[in-house]
């Protein structure tokens, strides 16, 4: 068994979102290693900030260059290797830009979510017929 390290692991992603016919749609990620929906994050390298992190996962998974906002959340959990992580999330608003997937992520989901609410995309697959999958 491994020991935890004092330390937590620091990793950042991004709350990616836009306006549309008045409501606020929101961007998932789906990442096919393990077959789950998340919001676009990867852990911080040395020396880079949890802003510039949010920022280059958001690029690195969607292809959106965008500014990441305030800081809008955070979460702490022991990662697959017994590790302690804290995850913290920044606001983005994607303007008009088309997200694409890429690198680690095979599917990009960016509309409405069960009323505004991600939490029927959370660890669920969406049906593979929504209009508003992109790739």
């Amino acid at each position: 068994m491994q020991q935890a390290s004092s330390e937590p692991v620091r990793a950042a992603g991004g709350i990616v979102w836009r306006e549309g016919d008045g409501q606020l749609d929101v961007l998932l990620v789906h990442r096919p290693r393990y077959d789950d929906w998340s919001f676009p994050k990867g852990k911080a390298k040395p020396g880079e900030s949890d802003e510039e992190c949010a920022e280059l996962e958001v690029e690195e998974e969607t292809g959106l260059r965008i500014r990441p906002g305030r800081e809008v959340g955070r979460t702490s959990y022991v990662d697959g290797k017994g590790r302690p992580k804290v995850v913290r999330y920044y606001s983005f608003r994607a303007g008009e830009q088309e997200p694409r997937a890429q690198n680690e992520v095979d599917d990009i989901s960016l509309g409405e979510s069960g009323g505004g609410s991600v939490a029927p995309y959370l660890g669920a697959r969406p049906s593979a017929g929504r209009s508003d999958r992109r790739r």
